[in-house]
C-alpha cells in the first residue's frame, strides 16, 4: 500500500532572496533607492522569508537602502551582509535594528586557497576570528548567519570545525556556500549530511545552500543541499548574480512545487508573483531575460511546432508541466492595435506581469498609442519593450527631446540632438562615421564623459519592416560598467534615447562612488 508524505515543520524550506545584494554585484546592474525598495516590496508581498537587503559597510548608499528597506518591509526578515570585521558587523547590525525582524549575515573564507592567497592567514587564526565575529554579531542581534565562503573546497575536518565553532558563539543559521559554482549534487548533498552529522551542535542551526551557476549546477545543488538536510536556499531573481549569477529562484521554487513527488518539501513563495517579479528585476538592473530561460523566459509557455500545438489543443498537459497563470502568466492574449482604449491596455499590461502607477500608466499609454499609430501590429513583445524602456527611463536627469539624421552615401553623416539637461534644453550638431556616431558625439558633446563604449547592439523586437528595433548600450568608466536599452520603430530614436539613458546609470553610479567609505568585497 503507498502512504501520502504528509509535509512537517521540517520539510519546509526558508527562501532567502539575496537579488539586492549579491545579484547587484554583477557588473552593471547597479539600482538606485527607488528600485530597491520596489524590488523588495514584491519579494516581501511574495513571500520571500529572508531578503539580503545589502552590504551596508560597503557605501552611504548601501547603508541607507538596508535601513529604508527595513523600515518599510512588513512580513521579511532583512539581512545586511557583513566581513569577519568588528566594523563591518556593527555597520550591518545598525541598518537592520530598524527591521521587526533582521539578521547579521557575516562571513569568512574557510578553504586552503583562500587562506593562502586572499587572507593570508592560517587555520588556527581564522577559527579566532569566527569566534570573536560571531560572538560580536550575536551580542547584537539574536538572528545570526554564518558563511564558509568557498566551503565546497574546503577539507571536511576543518569545515566541521569552523562550523562546530560558529554554533558555540550563537550563529542560528549555517551557510555552506559553493561560491565558485565548483560542486556538483551527489558531492554537495554528501557535505551537508556529513557536517550534519559530525558536528555535535548540528540541531541547533539551520543549514543554508548558496550555490553559483559555474558549471550551470546551481538550482541541482541547491536541491541535492536541501535533500541534504539543508533548509534554508539562497537565490536570486532571473539567477541574477555575479559571473554565471546565481540559483534562480522562480526556478527553486516551481521545482519545489511542480516535483514535490520527490521533492517533499514546502516554502512559502506565492509562484503567482514570479513573472512580475521577474520583469521588474530585469527592468530595473538592464539584464535581459534569456528567451529560453526557465519558468519566466518568453518562450516558456510558447509553442511553435505543429505537433506541440496539436498536443496543446487536446490537452495542456501534454506539453506543459505547470500551468502559466501559476506563475503569473494569463494563457488568454489581447489583440492590441490603434483602436485599443485605456482599459484594454490596463488589461494587456495585467496580463504581461506589469502593475504601474498613474503617472507611468499614462506615459506608456501614450507610447502605445504612438507606436501603434507607425505599427501594423502591435505584439505582447513590443508592449514589453515599451513598458520596459519606460520604466528605465521615467526618473533620469537627462532627457531626449529631438533627433535629426542626415545619412546617405552622397555626404557627411550628421546628427543634431537636443537634450533636457535638468530642465535646460542643450542642441548640438555633430558630424559622424555613420549616423550612429555623430548622435553618440552630439550627445557626448552636451554631456561630456570619459566613459568607453563596449557594447552597442540592436535587435528586432517582432518581425516585418515595421518592427521596433531594441538597442543596448554598455558603458565603462574607471572599471564601472552600465547597461542600459531602449526601443523604438526608429533605431536612430532607439540608439539616442539608450545611449542616454546609460549615462544616466553612470552618474548615478559616479554619485554613489564617491560616497562610498570602502570598496566593496566581491
Amino acid at each position: 500500500m503507498t502512504t501520502t508524505h504528509q509535509p512537517s515543520d521540517k520539510d519546509r524550506v526558508v527562501i532567502f532572496d539575496t537579488t539586492l545584494r549579491d545579484g547587484e554585484q554583477s557588473p552593471g546592474a547597479s539600482m538606485t533607492l527607488d528600485e530597491k525598495l520596489q524590488v523588495a516590496e514584491i519579494l516581501d508581498a511574495m513571500g520571500v522569508d529572508i531578503i539580503e537587503a545589502g552590504f551596508p559597510i560597503a557605501s552611504n548608499g548601501d547603508f541607507e537602502a538596508v535601513c529604508e528597506i527595513a523600515k518599510v518591509t512588513e512580513n521579511s526578515v532583512i539581512a545586511g551582509l557583513a566581513r569577519a570585521i568588528p566594523a563591518d558587523i556593527d555597520r550591518a547590525g545598525e541598518a537592520v535594528r530598524h527591521a521587526k525582524r533582521g539578521r547579521i549575515h557575516t562571513f569568512v573564507s574557510t578553504s586552503p586557497i583562500h587562506l593562502q592567497f586572499q587572507m593570508n592567514k592560517t587555520q588556527e587564526e581564522v577559527l579566532e576570528i569566527i569566534n570573536a565575529t560571531v560572538t560580536r554579531a550575536r551580542n547584537l542581534i539574536d538572528d545570526v548567519e554564518w558563511s564558509a565562503m568557498d566551503a565546497t573546497r574546503t577539507p571536511i575536518d576543518y569545515l566541521c570545525r569552523c562550523v562546530e565553532a560558529a554554533i558555540s558563539c550563537g550563529a542560528t543559521t549555517i551557510n555552506l556556500p559553493d561560491t565558485v559554482g565548483y560542486s556538483v549534487p551527489e558531492e554537495y548533498r554528501k557535505m551537508f549530511e556529513e557536517i550534519r552529522a559530525r558536528v555535535p551542535n548540528a540541531d541547533k542551526a539551520v543549514f543554508s545552500v548558496h550555490c553559483h551557476d559555474d558549471l550551470g549546477l546551481a538550482v541541482a545543488n541547491s536541491l541535492a543541499g536541501v535533500a541534504g538536510g539543508a533548509r534554508q536556499i539562497e537565490c536570486t531573481i532571473n539567477g541574477l548574480g555575479e559571473r554565471a549569477g546565481n540559483a534562480a529562484l522562480e526556478e527553486v521554487v516551481m521545482a519545489l512545487r511542480t516535483r514535490h513527488d520527490v521533492l517533499p518539501y514546502t516554502c512559502g513563495v506565492d509562484p503567482v508573483y514570479l513573472t512580475r517579479a521577474s520583469k521588474l528585476v530585469a527592468a530595473v538592473s538592464s539584464f535581459d531575460v534569456q528567451y529560453n530561460k526557465a519558468i519566466v523566459g518568453k518562450n516558456a509557455f510558447a509553442h511553435e511546432s505543429g505537433i506541440h500545438q496539436d498536443g496543446m489543443l487536446k490537452n495542456s498537459e501534454t506539453y506543459e508541466i505547470m500551468r502559466p497563470e501559476d506563475v503569473g502568466v494569463k494563457a488568454t492574449s489581447l489583440v492590441m492595435g490603434k483602436h485599443s482604449g485605456r482599459h484594454a491596455f490596463k488589461e494587456k499590461l495585467a496580463d504581461l506581469g506589469y502593475e504601474l502607477g498613474d503617472n507611468a500608466f499614462q506615459e506608456a499609454f501614450r507610447r502605445f498609442k504612438d507606436l501603434a499609430d507607425r505599427k501594423k501590429h502591435v505584439y505582447d513583445e513590443d508592449i514589453e519593450a515599451l513598458v520596459s524602456d519606460e520604466m528605465a527611463t521615467g526618473s533620469e536627469a537627462i532627457k531626449m527631446l529631438s533627433l535629426t539624421v542626415i545619412a546617405g552615401t552622397g555626404g557627411p553623416q550628421k546628427a543634431i540632438v537636443t537634450l533636457d539637461v535638468n530642465g535646460q534644453h542643450i542642441t548640438r550638431e555633430e558630424t559622424g562615421d555613420g549616423p550612429v556616431d555623430a548622435t553618440f558625439k552630439a550627445i557626448r558633446a552636451i554631456v561630456p564623459h570619459d566613459a568607453v563604449l563596449r557594447l552597442y547592439q540592436v535587435s528586432a523586437v517582432t518581425e516585418g519592416t515595421d518592427a521596433q528595433a531594441e538597442v543596448s548600450v554598455r558603458l565603462e568608466d574607471n572599471g564601472r560598467m552600465v547597461t542600459a536599452k531602449a526601443a523604438d520603430t526608429d533605431t536612430m530614436a532607439a540608439s539616442a534615447r539608450a545611449y542616454v539613458s546609460a549615462i544616466n546609470k553612470l552618474l548615478n553610479r559616479q554619485a554613489l562612488g564617491r560616497q562610498k567609505t570602502m570598496a566593496t568585497v566581491g
